[in-house]
């Protein structure tokens, strides 16, 4: 059959691409910057952090030539890079983004602080542009509020002065992060599990039983029994791979940032240890984009181990997270590992089954392989000799809000609010009295003070409609806006939803504004609660109404005393 084509498509080459061209001189400077670094569809990210690296924005132009050389739709192209809250794209006849951006933390924790008033002196101060000031979500430094990251260099306790003093110095490069070396780390015994593991000195099943004897569970906030989790993956076909979740956007939280400063190595080699059990390909170690001076650590740590022999070149890959809460989730975190947007996955299948690249995976939290050597340097008993009330174990504290001595507080698993405050964080601030704590960050509910008396721990505070998380316990007091800090972290949620499920997206939205109004109505309040809960499809929207339910049944004189006048219309 003839066709007969207009006049102006006679000729055109097949395999063209459709849409604008792709300007030359930008796909020559994709190429030069990312020659050698292969096209796999995975590495999209990573080469996007290279681009805006070193253009300081995502120029449309470069997004097209990324594009075909990676022989990618520029659809994909751009729908990853407009996901994450790091990437600034700009159109390519729009005024680039000034050389320097101020970002002011507004979590809860840096709220408190007075992070907001920061953020309206430095705007006033700054010289519009030259540069820009903007909100941004918890920076993991949460003992330090508020925190200011200038360029790449972080401000705790930060100010206008200390601000101003950076700018004008010039230094906004991360700061120096003094850590153990792998010689300083082997010279106490460090490696020696691994060592004993790959000589068969000690086998998988010896293993197992001693984490379960120690009791330990996902410190990531799922609590799941660790050694149940490399069973569950072991018994899966190979290949394998394993994935650590260094993405710790709950905010409040601080401690996986704390022990990677503390000692890289004791931490590589836990996870070295849980790959080795599960029989894993190769790691991917997926970390927050907010520790810049990390991922410089990281990287010497893992060339000492290959230089040494401990790893094979290649086999531990460290990947930088581009600025999304939701990639805590981990099957968000693994979508974000392929390079694509990190919206969770419905399941089953479960990421121990079907996981990275399709395959069985298994993801597990810094803090908890973080404990592996050392639960066998000094024995199972050890750790599960410690607890309170009845509980069992060690958990670390990421304590911030109204306390003399913010910061990560290790301690025994069930300790009460009052013992912890009093035992390990110095106090209340004076001036201040115990109003309300978060015992689980943002996502974890909220409690009064009468219930400071409740262990801390997994499973002891569902029945209070919280739960303990990544036990970021944020403490409030009698001096602070209750009605703020929900706005605040309703907002925070809102923010942060990846969009993909409607009750989460919607509904957040919905319980913002409801709560930015003097009238709230509590059946209109409690029924979006329990949809969002039912049918969102990740724990983000499941656990975004828990601060808010909370204050409804703690807290109705507080708000009211706040001028809230609580209905019960119902739904509108």
């Amino acid at each position: 059959m003839t066709m007969n084509l207009p006049s102006g498509r006679r000729g055109r080459t097949r395999g063209m691409p459709r849409g604008r061209a792709v300007d030359t001189t930008a796909l020559a400077e994709v190429e030069q910057l990312l020659a050698g670094r292969g096209t796999a569809p995975d590495l999209l990210i990573e080469h996007l952090h290279a681009i805006q690296d070193r253009f300081g924005h995502l120029a449309t132009g470069h997004l097209r030539a990324l594009a075909q050389w990676m022989r990618l739709p520029m659809a994909a192209v751009f729908e990853t890079a407009s996901f994450y809250a790091h990437f600034d794209i700009v159109d390519d006849d729009e005024t680039p983004p000034p050389a320097v951006t101020i970002r002011v933390c507004d979590s809860l924790s840096c709220q408190l602080a007075g992070a907001e008033r920061l953020q309206d002196e430095l705007t006033a101060a700054t010289e519009p542009g030259s540069v820009r000031v903007i909100a941004a979500p918890c920076m993991g430094r949460c003992h330090q509020a508020p925190v200011v990251e200038v360029g790449h260099r972080h401000l705790g306790n930060a100010s206008r002065a200390s601000v101003e003093a950076v700018l004008a110095a010039g230094d906004l490069a991360p700061q120096a992060i003094d850590w153990q070396r792998l010689d300083a780390y082997r010279a106490e015994g460090g490696f020696a599990l691994l060592d004993a593991l790959r000589a068969g000195n000690i086998g998988v099943d010896d293993l197992s039983a001693m984490l379960e004897t120690s009791g330990l569970r996902g410190l990531g906030g799922a609590g799941f029994p660790t050694f149940r989790k490399w069973a569950f993956v072991r018994a899966e076909p190979a290949p394998r791979y394993m994935v650590i979740n260094a993405d710790e956007g709950e905010p409040g939280t601080i401690k996986d940032r704390h022990y990677l400063e503390r000692s890289p190595h004791q931490f590589l080699e836990g996870m070295l240890v849980s790959a080795e059990v599960v029989e894993a390909s190769a790691s991917y170690i997926y970390l927050r984009d907010e520790y810049p001076g990390l991922h410089e650590v990281l990287r010497e740590a893992i060339a000492e181990l290959e230089a040494a022999g401990l790893a094979a070149p290649g086999s531990i890959v460290l990947r930088r997270g581009a600025g999304a809460y939701i990639c805590g989730e981990e099957s968000a975190l693994i979508e974000s590992l392929e390079g694509k947007p990190g919206k969770p996955r419905h399941r089953p299948p479960f990421v121990a089954q079907r996981g990275l690249f399709d395959r069985p995976t298994l993801v597990n939290n810094v803090e908890t392989v973080y404990w592996i050597p050392e639960i066998h340097r000094r024995g199972a008993d050890w750790f599960a000799s410690h607890g309170r009330h009845g509980r069992r174990g060690l958990r670390s504290f990421s304590v911030s809000g109204r306390v003399n001595k913010p910061g990560v507080h290790l301690a025994p698993a069930g300790i009460t609010l009052d013992e912890l405050i009093a035992e390990y964080c110095g106090g209340m601030q004076d001036g201040h009295r115990l109003l309300a704590y978060l015992p689980g960050g943002a996502s974890g509910g909220i409690l009064p003070a009468s219930k400071a008396d409740l262990p801390l721990d997994f499973d002891t505070l569902q029945e209070h409609g919280c739960f303990i998380g990544s036990a970021a316990v944020i403490v409030v007091s009698d001096q602070d806006d209750l009605r703020a800090a929900l706005v605040n972290l309703m907002a925070f949620f809102a923010d942060e939803s990846c969009g993909q499920c409607t009750p989460c997206r919607v509904g957040t939205e919905k319980m913002l504004a409801m709560l930015e109004r003097d009238d709230w109505d509590v059946t209109a309040l409690r029924q979006l609660s329990q949809v969002m809960m039912d049918a969102s499809i990740c724990g983000l929207g499941q656990a975004a109404p828990n601060p808010v339910l909370g204050a409804l049944e703690h807290f109705p004189d507080r708000l009211a005393a706040q001028g809230i006048r609580l209905v019960t219309e119902g739904a509108r």
